[in-house]
């Protein structure tokens, strides 16, 4: 009988850790990436086909570029993210700042001819994710100090022109995960607190599908799919610093995290108006209630999921070109992305909330083979209320951010050859 206290108290110690700590979004998720579709932000970009960065968006487009192409870009972006702690909660020692700053982003896209109507392309950047950094002795240190979830992807893609009006395209996605998540425990008496940490890496592998539909030369249609990636962190929590009944129950503790990125499904479209002007527009949905899922495998102790009561999302954006002359072209949009969470399900180190983006970008073709884009994004990333419980020697933490703010700087070149 003791046995069996014991290995339900292990559980339920370590299962009620998992779900204060664990991160997957790491609290902001972003899809942007260093090419000119974030000009729009992002309205249209499984559509626009107008050069290499559609080796990431939509594979059917690469057979629209009459020459091989490289395009290089960074995107330094910004983050605002500050907690304000509801008095009487929390564990003292401040606010935790701005747990954002800099953070530093680039991508390469290549597409090369195998044959007229064959493409090959190759891309790497970034996936999504994000962090969050609130310092070693804010309030809410019991729940979470630090958290980050950093993913790198290379696709290779092939893009076949089936005929003048369709084509469709494909390719293996190869992605490189970084979980890192720190929390404080709270030991009993005048015992200083111990650090738990999560710290692993992983390689997943997915697929994406396109389609790119051509009703005349003014008008087309891009649909894509992209697959879920699924992630295994091996014994990934360290509690060695743990002392007392918490340290012991978890003592060599091995445990495993399994979780998964969400599969994706986009519909863009462009339409060239006249001369000036063109009109993109993007609908998107994305199944982030698996995302929420995390299946947990302790050793001799058995499985189980912690499921954060995530729903899948949806998004709408809408963006325009502007030709102002021969060699600049000016770009716009805004794009609304519903939240995964619900107030009642919002935790401190996924401080989830919709998403609007707004942006706008210009690009100035230097010569037949060299042009040089540049963007800025503001993305407005909620308020982002949260009232969250865990163990007793945890308590409450209850607050709410100021509205986070992300800004996203964009410049690319690409080369044609």
């Amino acid at each position: 009988m003791r046995i069996n206290k014991l290995f339900i108290s292990a559980s339920a110690l370590a299962g009620s850790l998992f779900s204060s700590t664990m991160v997957t979004a790491a609290g902001l998720w972003l899809y942007e990436a260093a090419t000119p579709e974030m000009g729009t932000a992002s309205a249209g970009r499984n559509a626009t086909a107008d050069s290499a960065s559609t080796a990431s968006f939509n594979p059917a487009g690469m057979t629209r570029l009459e020459r091989d192409e490289l395009m290089l870009g960074i995107q330094p972006m910004y983050i605002k993210a500050r907690f304000d702690i509801d008095n009487g909660s929390g564990s003292g020692g401040g606010d935790g700042g701005n747990a954002g700053g800099w953070v530093p982003v680039a991508s390469l896209n290549y597409v090369h001819e195998l044959s007229p109507d064959l493409k090959l392309g190759i891309t790497n950047g970034s996936y999504l994710g994000l962090g969050l950094d609130y310092g070693s002795d804010w309030g809410g240190r019991y729940f979470v100090t630090e958290a980050e979830f950093l993913t790198f992807m290379t696709a290779v893609n092939l893009g076949y022109k089936v005929n003048d009006k369709l084509s469709i395209g494909g390719g293996v996605n190869i992605v490189y995960s970084s979980l890192t998540q720190k929390m404080e425990w709270n030991n009993p008496g005048a015992i200083p607190d111990s650090l738990i940490k999560i710290d692993d890496s992983d390689i997943g592998y997915g697929f994406n599908l396109g389609l790119l539909y051509e009703f005349s030369p003014s008008t087309r249609v891009g649909l894509t799919y992209l697959s879920e990636v699924e992630f295994e962190f091996e014994d990934a929590i360290d509690t060695s610093s743990m002392v007392g009944i918490a340290g012991h129950i978890l003592a060599d503790a091995k445990i495993n995290l399994e979780m998964s990125l969400p599969q994706a499904v986009s519909l863009s479209i462009f339409h060239q108006l006249d001369e000036k002007w063109a009109l993109l527009a993007s609908a998107g949905w994305q199944e982030w209630s698996e995302f929420g899922k995390t299946d947990l495998k302790f050793a001799q102790l058995g499985s189980f999921t912690d499921d954060r009561n995530f729903d899948d999302t949806w998004s709408l954006g809408v963006g325009f070109h502007y030709q102002l002359s021969e060699p600049w072209k000016l770009m716009a949009g805004v794009t609304y992305d519903s939240s995964p969470v619900d107030d009642k399900d919002r935790t401190i180190d996924m401080p989830l909330d919709r998403q609007i983006r707004y942006a706008f970008g210009a690009s100035y073709l230097y010569n037949s083979d060299i042009t040089i884009s540049a963007a800025y994004e503001l993305m407005d990333a909620g308020k982002a209320k949260v009232d969250q419980s865990g163990l007793a020697r945890q308590g409450t933490l209850n607050g709410e951010f100021e509205k986070n703010y992300i800004h996203i700087f964009n410049v690319n070149a690409s080369w044609k050859f």
